[in-house]
């Protein structure tokens, strides 16, 4: 396994976003389950993963897939107390960063309350103002 996938997974679900910038790529891009938009660069797309690290509980990586460059991780986890299965989709770029990071979630009340558990976290984080940005 790419040693970016291993860390990845040590790292995505506790929150920290300094422990998740250094996998990124500077522009990296994020595509979130919760709205068709994209995030684009390192230090924003760190912060919207953090934010997601505190927000799930009970995250677990069930199966790995994938090889070089592209690799589909399959999850569960909760939010709040509905359970949730999803697929991280990633490609990492030549230097072994992460380039690309699409994530997909059901069912579809657990992806609504992620948006509304995310909606609430970044209105009280002021990084947010600058990295409104990012989002296209």
């Amino acid at each position: 396994m790419h040693p970016t996938i291993t860390r990845m997974q040590d790292v995505i679900a506790k929150g920290d976003d300094t422990k998740i910038a250094v996998l990124l790529a500077e522009d990296v891009q994020f595509l979130p389950p919760t709205y068709f938009a994209t995030w684009t660069g390192r230090e924003p797309v760190a912060a919207v993963l953090g934010h997601v690290g505190q927000v799930f509980s009970d995250f677990s990586y069930r199966r790995v897939m994938g090889s070089g460059n592209d690799w589909a991780l399959e999850f569960q986890c909760k939010i709040g107390d509905l359970d949730a299965v999803g697929v991280d989709l990633i490609t990492l770029n030549d230097e072994g960063l992460i380039q690309t990071f699409e994530v997909v979630m059901r069912p579809h009340k657990s992806v609504g309350a992620l948006r509304e558990a995310m909606n609430a976290r970044v209105m009280t984080d002021p990084r947010f103002l600058e990295y409104r940005k990012a989002l296209s």
